[in-house]
Formats: C-alpha cells, structure tokens, sequence
C-alpha cells in the first residue's frame, strides 16, 4: 500500500500489513475526535471469534468540562452490508468498555483502566494505540493490547474507525451510574 489506504485496502489486509501501518501511521490531535462517532470495523480476528463476538460497532468521544476526552463503545447490530445501527435497551444504545483518551507524547493511547468501567470488568486491562491514516484524522487504526505486570502485550486484534456523525447520546461510565444509585 502506497500512499492513504482505501478502505478495501484495510479490510483485506493481513495483520502483518495492519501491523506496518499502525507502526507507521499518522500522529494526531485527540481533541479532533470529541464530539463525534466513528464506526468500528473490527479486523486480524478469525471469523469465528467476529461471529462470536461482532464484526461492526461504533466508538464515541466527548470532552469532559475538565477537558479530558473520554469515550465508549456502542453495540450495533450485525448486518451484512453494515449499518452500524446501534443496539438499544429501553431506547437508550447499549454500550459498553468506557476508555479515557490519552496522549503520552509517543502516540494516542484509549485508556480502558481508567475509563470508568466495574473493576471486575476485563477490558481494564485494555489499552488501544491510535493513529491517523489520513490527514484529517476520519480514519484511524487501532490494535487492542493488554496491560499485564506493568507491560503491553500486543493482540491480533485491529480495528478501523471511520468518523461518521455527531454524538446523538452521551453514555455515563458505569462506575459513575453505580455512585449516583448509591
């Protein structure tokens, strides 16, 4: 691949290629990603695990009064072509593994420890490295790794965000819905 992949170009690729671009993707500023949702297309997982799990979904990001950009995950429904239409329960979306952004000078970091989610919940210990395939900053990759002793393990598992629409929703972290029924 030469130049800003297509998209065809993402999804067919080999992790080894996914790998490559990730390594050698763009830098960006995070506070371009507030306010907005990106549809997910997960990527390097056996079909299996996708039919298990899920192939789309949809990330969205806000900036706290603080200024701290923080985010979640959206269930959408499977389909085949996608729709990235999301799940709901009682007409509100179903979302789930809340992140805040961080930029550690070395790269875009979504920080799922410290996202708000039960402490029992697995995905804290999952950290996802962001970068830019383009300049603006709509379509980005991103690799699930897990922080374990201190370190960040590196999984096969990728993910294509393309910046779709203003956020309709804004989600609150589990943790903080725990503390206001308390």
């Amino acid at each position: 691949m030469t130049g800003d992949p297509t998209r065809d170009e993402i999804l067919d690729a080999s992790n080894r290629e996914l790998a490559r671009l990730l390594a050698t993707g763009r830098h960006f500023d995070p506070a371009t990603l507030a306010g907005y949702t990106f549809h997910g297309t997960s990527l390097g997982l056996p079909a299996w695990i996708e039919r298990l799990t899920w192939k789309t979904f949809a990330k969205a990001f806000v900036r706290e009064a603080d200024g701290q950009i923080r985010g979640w995950n959206v269930r959408c429904e499977q389909a085949n072509p996608p729709t990235w239409r999301p799940r709901s329960s009682r007409g509100v979306p179903v979302t789930f593994g809340h992140f805040v952004v961080d930029d550690d000078g070395g790269g875009v970091i979504l920080d799922y420890g410290r996202g708000g989610n039960r402490r029992s919940d697995p995905l804290g210990a999952v950290r996802d490295p962001l970068v830019a395939l383009d300049d603006r900053g709509d379509r980005l990759l991103g690799r699930s790794d897990l922080a374990i002793a201190g370190r960040r393990l590196a999984t096969p598992s990728y993910f294509l965000l393309e910046r779709a629409a203003a956020i309709e929703h804004v989600a609150t972290p589990p943790r903080a819905r725990y503390a206001r029924a308390s």
